[in-house]
């Protein structure tokens, strides 16, 4: 296992931190708060955020992990892509649909929703903000509902700042778990 430029925790202060941050102990196992919870109350704010749209969120689960996975995909964060891999399966996403984020625009298996929330993610991580086109096509597949158009462009925002965090502090994935799945096919650059 490669080591964070800020090292983690071990797994027993990681527990003891995130009791006292009040973050879940199961979070301690994960190297990414290993490492934030260097700074327990930043860890808990983290976590807060991303919990918030993980488990009480308005925007589809499906798509929220398509653009999480498309994330990955675009700044050539391993951490993110392997971790989000296992969540998305775990939700019913597809192998065939979790490939297609790597080329959307040709992937037959996404609908006008997908390819909405799609765009809009690659305008943000490329240009910081939505365009007006995708951010016209996000309100008229997500049926102009403020909640969830709230919640798609936090989303995108806040795994894209986790992508630099954990790209910026090398992160390493935890023992044992093999990167880049399901072919170890990164992307090239």
């Amino acid at each position: 296992m490669t080591t964070a430029r800020v090292p983690g925790l071990p797994l027993g202060e990681a527990k003891a931190a995130a009791d006292e941050a009040a973050v879940p102990d199961y979070m301690a196992e994960l190297s990414i708060f290993q490492v934030l919870l260097n700074h327990p109350q930043l860890a808990r704010a983290v976590n807060d955020l991303l919990a918030t749209m993980l488990w009480h969120g308005s925007l589809d689960a499906r798509l929220r992990e398509l653009v999480i996975m498309r994330i990955g995909w675009l700044t050539a964060c391993e951490y993110e892509w392997t971790q989000h891999w296992r969540v998305a399966t775990r939700l019913g996403v597809t192998t065939e649909d979790l490939l297609g984020v790597r080329d959307w625009q040709r992937h037959d298996g996404f609908g006008p929703a997908e390819r909405a929330v799609l765009a809009a993610t690659d305008d943000v991580v490329r240009d910081g903000a939505v365009s007006a086109p995708n951010w016209a096509a996000c309100e008229r597949e997500l049926q102009s509902d403020k909640t969830i158009l709230v919640e798609l462009v936090t989303a995108i925002s806040a795994w894209r700042m986790v992508s630099s965090i954990l790209k910026s502090l090398e992160v390493p994935l935890e023992d044992g778990v093999t990167g880049w799945p399901p072919d170890g096919r990164a992307p090239a650059g």
